[in-house]
């Protein structure tokens, strides 16, 4: 059956291909159709529905056979989609083996059907933002080494602060993905669980074959049995909705790092470029970051819908009115959002086209300025900290008013020129001279997401 109407014109932009089949109506409901032939096997298991029910329940769960748009009218009434799609099983079913009929979702409740399903889709969807996330700590890895001595101007409150590297800024993108990789397996155990309570969570109607059954369930379906059904205890999909808000909000972190070096301004780093990527309608010479604007869109939007998988977490009693409810579109489009997002992330790392010249010019632009730490900092070992401070201070106000470069006043400046001689001063205020454990913090980024990857 064809997907119903809907608003598809910024998929391509925000969402990843393969992330919208996982929650499609067709998605959606197969998942569901899974979880009912996967019952129907683990009954006939334990000896509850006769082997022979199993065949032709497994035959009608496939999607393929439903009418969508009718489900869809159906669930408007019904008060959620499982209830509408067991009746048209039932009556797929029964067109071909009556007896059949009679052992289907025997002893399920409607929430088992859609939660379990929903756990099939995220363990899709988990497994495809891992794969993403590997190839961008990947592409990442290989970014920060490649310019791990490529010296830029720091920015601290949007102003400029002392040199760094792009290979450090690079790798702190790096470090932020190893985590989020890192919590995604964690919460693995957690997520990846069955749903399987019955009516109130007893399962009372499968009597002594419940716990067989529902083991025989989550062997089927190669999920863990939890410690007991979890109907309204939401914090498994909270958790990972928050995990997603993580990564949703590092990788706006990323877009707006390169959103600001694009700026015209900076004009230090670039998205890749493609014919008809990031023009205007107006304006010939614009070159918009349009792969940060999805990374930032993103993370802008992913935590109201996060907020809204918090509020619904206080269900009532064994089954919420509402607040369940809440949460069927919204942790799919969190999904959905934070997959359109990794894609891009992955064009833009990946083809990242760098101005190591024009950075060079910008660290010039406060003509030696942002190496006054660094001069004040060996000068206070030969004359003291306040003195050097108080001097160094004195010597930055009259290269901005004079409109002189530093090394020139302070070679000028005789409290100076005593304590350091011109090659000194030349190496202090040489950028290259002034990096840290830039390169520290790349090998140490990029050793943390190797050893994760291998």
């Amino acid at each position: 059956m064809n997907e119903r109407p809907g608003n598809q014109l910024f998929d391509a932009y925000f969402t990843a291909r393969d992330m919208r089949e996982v929650f499609c109506d067709q998605g959606r409901v197969q998942a569901m159709l899974d979880f009912e032939a996967a019952l129907a096997r683990a009954e006939a298991r334990v000896g509850v529905i006769p082997h022979a029910a199993v065949a032709p329940i497994e035959a009608a769960c496939q999607a393929g056979h439903y009418d969508f748009a009718a489900l869809g009218e159906a669930i408007a009434t019904a008060g959620n989609s499982a209830i509408p799609l067991v009746k048209a099983l039932g009556k797929q079913i029964a067109a071909s083996d009556a007896q059949a009929e009679r052992y289907v979702h025997l002893g399920a409740t409607s929430q088992d059907v859609m939660d379990s399903g929903l756990v099939l889709q995220l363990r899709r969807a988990l497994e495809l933002i891992d794969s993403d996330l590997a190839q961008l700590g990947d592409t990442l890895a290989t970014q920060a080494q490649r310019y791990v001595a490529t010296p830029l101007a720091g920015r601290t409150w949007l102003q400029h602060a002392t040199p760094v590297t792009l290979g450090m800024k690079i790798a702190g993108w790096l470090g932020a993905v190893t985590r989020s990789r890192q919590r995604l397996q964690e919460l693995k155990p957690r997520l990846l669980v069955l749903q399987f309570g019955g009516a109130s969570g007893t399962l009372a109607a499968l009597g002594e074959q419940a716990m067989p059954i529902a083991q025989a369930l989550a062997d089927e379906l190669q999920l863990s049995l939890p410690d007991q059904p979890w109907h309204t205890q939401r914090d498994r999909l909270v958790e990972f909705g928050s995990v997603l808000g993580l990564i949703a909000g590092s990788l706006g972190k990323l877009g707006r790092d390169i959103s600001l070096l694009m700026q015209t301004e900076a004009a230090e780093v670039f998205e890749p470029s493609a014919p008809g990527k990031g023009g205007s309608s107006t304006m010939p010479h614009k070159r918009n970051p349009v792969g940060a604007a999805v990374l930032i869109g993103a993370a802008t939007r992913v935590p109201g819908l996060l907020s809204t998988l918090f509020s619904a977490m206080p269900q009532e009693h064994e089954r919420s009115l509402g607040l369940w409810h809440a949460e069927w579109e919204t942790l799919p489009e969190i999904c959905c959002l934070v997959s359109g997002s990794l894609k891009q992330a992955l064009l833009v790392a990946g083809g990242l086209e760098v101005d190591a010249e024009r950075m060079a010019r910008n660290l010039d632009l406060t003509q030696g300025l942002v190496l006054a730490e660094a001069v004040s900092i060996v000068l206070a070992q030969r004359v003291g900290r306040d003195t050097a401070h108080h001097l160094l201070e004195q010597c930055c106000k009259r290269a901005v008013a004079e409109k002189r470069h530093l090394r020139a006043v302070l070679g000028d400046e005789p409290q100076v020129t005593a304590e350091l001689s011109a090659t000194e001063l030349d190496h202090l205020l040489d950028p290259a001279h002034y990096l840290g454990q830039a390169r520290t913090w790349v090998e140490r980024a990029v050793a943390e997401h190797s050893a994760l990857t291998a």
